[in-house]
């Protein structure tokens, strides 16, 4: 069927009293120009309509292609959604014959698509409006993420996620407009009228792939684009375009050599950042995401950027170039609103200045000498690590006026602790919040086994820390997640069961548990962050469940007893050091879902390495990513001698770390940059031409390399001594 061109609509809808059927009593909407306002797509024309009796508008959609069974799809379409009452989606109905047209085409009748009016403007206009506005994109990746996690409920799914397609209200709420290529049940063994938009569906997708989960991968592309724009919105201007958000289809396609991907990974020590990128790694491997709880799109809600202002506890760069110092040295802010940092020759007693809202993360950390701190009621907010190792210190008082505690101001503290805040509740020598739902501080030294009461949703980040009485501790199934360092140097804790609430495991939750034998990771788990598990000597089996996707930085470093370890398909990232000095360990098999390796997850481990990833290339003992481009760990421990390919553009970060063996190594002109360590330890290296193509190496590239004095010489004086 052919359709009429949008300037023929325009004239049909100027008279639309005359030329439409059963929706004659709507009058169009005149833009400033007099004609019919509209918006037009590739495959349609939208008019605005009013229907003055009501006075409510109305979106009145016209096809200028044609997509087969598009009438039967509306008519199913329409039936499911006239079930929900959600402000996420809009009522909308299909009209056969509705509007007359005159026309070039056979036909004079043409059908409409009848949608409430949705008022507001395009989340993509949104977003290239406010992108560096931090408080109104953290509050946009909030919203959005509560709409995915309502849509990966429902049992039919958009078919089209993108910017464009979603249209953000004026109270902030968010709407999905243009339901073309949506999927309702009563479709299912149906084809797919369309497979998205390229730079925001999952490459692999095809017509097949019609059923309520094709909208995942698009979801977690948006909301892992939008939480990184939040945190850092270069990231826009530096990968985006106008188009599209911080993906284009080759990064999806070619994730080991994506730049933007590589760029992400400062971001990842962000606990909501951290779980949108898993979800994303997991959606780009699987194409759905059916596997994970909804739930998980929905981070913490941002705070107001006035409640930002006032209670953080980062003392910034600028802060502390303007600060003001008191007699006894301690930095203030210059507002004096807050206490910066104290020298750690601060004795005897202090008293904090009246009119100080906040006491700053480490602010008297190491103030050994200090026997008394006086906390005036004007202080809101303490921060993390606050009164870290301040050995003679024998009590604090925090006083009533205090309403958020960043982390655990007094991890490493043991003198006596009185809270007169209603905001907290401190009982048995252990510190929750109001409503127990976080454990801030566990300072019982007695107690050798624990239970954690059914309140608590998250244990804070080093909320256990060095707690080496307790030999064991029981986590209820309320609790979601665990903080970074939360059971850091609890020597005792023997085994451990993490119930299958967990999501997230943070950064070094039990680094350094050198007793910790036995732990069971949960299949609710997709990330194991940061060193979690690093220097816990005694841990022997490791079983990583199929629902993790990311295996971070020297997450079992040290772990010198772990003999079997098993990386599951779902994994698609792994971290640097991620398996370093593991010397029990003697098998690991890459599988085919890795698709990303920070730096040199195998440092100084000298087991058997299986690469079943097409992603990465290894031959002779020597681990690439797909072309070649980059050398990312080079584990054969015989050769003296080696030629780097000329296809290598990157030496990774600790790629020939400890490579006693190498004696001679040539840098072919390809290469661009040495990462950070990247031969460090090669105690025979003695011989290295570095080519005038490199123009970045990294810290302490050559550390503790036996270089001639001549050589040395010629590489700081390119390069500076930091590389050595």
């Amino acid at each position: 069927m052919q359709y009429p061109l949008i300037s023929e609509y325009v004239k049909a809808i100027q008279d639309a009293g005359d030329n439409l059927e059963q929706l004659a009593h709507l009058t169009p909407v005149l833009d400033d120009h007099g004609e019919p306002y509209r918006s037009s797509g590739a495959f349609a024309v939208v008019f605005k309509m009013l229907d003055k009796s009501t006075g409510k508008y109305y979106a009145l959609k016209c096809f200028t292609e044609e997509q087969q069974g598009r009438a039967e799809a509306y008519r199913q379409i329409a039936d499911e959604l006239d079930l929900l009452d959600s402000p996420y989606i809009t009522s909308v109905k299909y009209m056969e014959k509705e509007l007359f047209v005159d026309c070039q085409c056979e036909e004079d009748e043409f059908p409409v698509l009848l949608m409430d009016w949705v008022e507001g403007e395009t989340m993509e206009a949104y977003i290239a409006a406010n992108y560096h506005n931090q408080s109104a994109m953290s509050l946009l990746c909030y919203r959005f993420g509560k709409m995915a996690a309502w849509l990966r409920s429902q049992s039919f799914a958009h078919g089209d996620v993108k910017p464009d397609n979603i249209i953000l209200r004026p109270d902030g709420s968010l709407t999905l407009v243009d339901y073309d290529g949506m999927f309702v049940s009563s479709m299912k063994g149906c084809k797919s009228p369309t497979v998205g938009t390229k730079d925001f569906s999952h490459p692999l997708r095809t017509m097949d792939d019609f059923d309520e989960t094709i909208d995942d991968f698009s979801l977690a592309s948006i909301a892992l684009s939008l939480k990184a724009i939040s945190m850092k919105s270069t990231l826009l201007d530096t990968y985006g375009a106008s188009d599209r958000l911080l993906f284009s289809e080759n990064d999806y396609r070619n994730p080991s050599n994506s730049k933007v991907i590589s760029a992400l990974q400062e971001l990842i020590c962000d606990k909501d950042f951290c779980t949108l990128y898993s979800l994303f790694m997991l959606a780009l491997a699987r194409k759905e995401l059916s596997a994970c709880s909804f739930r998980l799109f929905v981070g913490e809600k941002p705070i107001l950027p006035q409640t930002i202002e006032d209670l953080s506890t980062k003392a910034t760069d600028e802060e502390l170039r303007e600060a003001f110092v008191d007699d006894w040295g301690v930095k203030y802010s210059k507002d004096g609103r807050k206490l910066l940092e104290a020298p750690q020759e601060l004795d005897r007693t202090y008293s904090i200045r009246k009119g100080t809202k906040v006491v700053c993360d480490r602010a008297f950390c190491l103030c050994s000498s200090l026997t008394e701190i006086v906390i005036p009621n004007s202080v809101a907010s303490i921060g993390d690590s606050a009164f870290l190792g301040c050995i003679s210190l024998t009590e604090i008082v925090i006083p009533n006026s205090v309403i958020c505690l960043n982390g655990n101001p007094f991890i490493g503290w043991k003198g006596k602790l009185e809270c007169l805040s209603p905001s907290f509740v401190y009982e048995d020598n252990i510190l929750f919040n109001k409503d127990k739902s976080r454990i801030i501080s566990f300072r019982n030294q007695k107690l050798t086994l624990y239970v954690i009461p059914n309140s608590a949703t998250s244990i804070g980040d080093s909320a256990f820390y060095d707690s080496r009485s307790l030999s064991n501790i029981v986590i209820p199934n309320s609790v979601t997640s665990i903080g970074d360092s939360a059971f850091e140097g609890c020597n005792s804790l023997g085994s451990l069961v993490i119930p299958n609430s967990v999501i997230n495991i943070g950064k070094g939750a039990f680094k350094w548990c050198k007793s910790l034998a036995e732990v069971v990771i949960p299949n609710s788990v997709t990330n194991i962050g940061e060193f979690a598990f690093c220097g816990c000597s005694s841990l022997a089996e490791v079983v990583i469940p199929n629902s993790v996707t990311n295996i971070g930085k020297g997450t079992f470093a040290n772990c010198s007893y772990l003999a079997d370890v098993v990386i599951p398909d779902g994994v698609t990232s792994i971290g640097n050091n991620a398996f370093m000095s593991c010397s029990s360990l003697e098998y690991i098999s890459l599988p085919k879902s890795v698709i990303c390796l920070n730096g040199n997850p195998f440092f100084n481990w000298n087991g058997k390495l299986e690469c079943l990833s097409p992603n990465f290339i290894y031959e002779d003992n020597i681990l690439f990513n797909k072309d070649k481009s980059r050398i990312i760990s080079f584990r054969n421990q015989k050769l003296t001698s080696y030629v780097i390919p000329d296809s290598v553009t990157r030496i990774e970060d600790r790629a020939f770390s400890r490579c006693k063996s190498l004696v001679e190594v040539v840098i072919q002109n390809s290469v661009t940059s040495i990462g950070d360590r990247a031969f460090c330890g090669c105690k025979s290296l003695a011989k290295v031409v570095i080519p005038d193509s490199v123009t970045s190496i990294g810290d302490s590239a050559f550390r503790q390399d036996n270089f001639p004095y001549n050589l040395k010489q010629e590489l700081i004086s390119r390069f500076g001594k930091k590389i050595f």
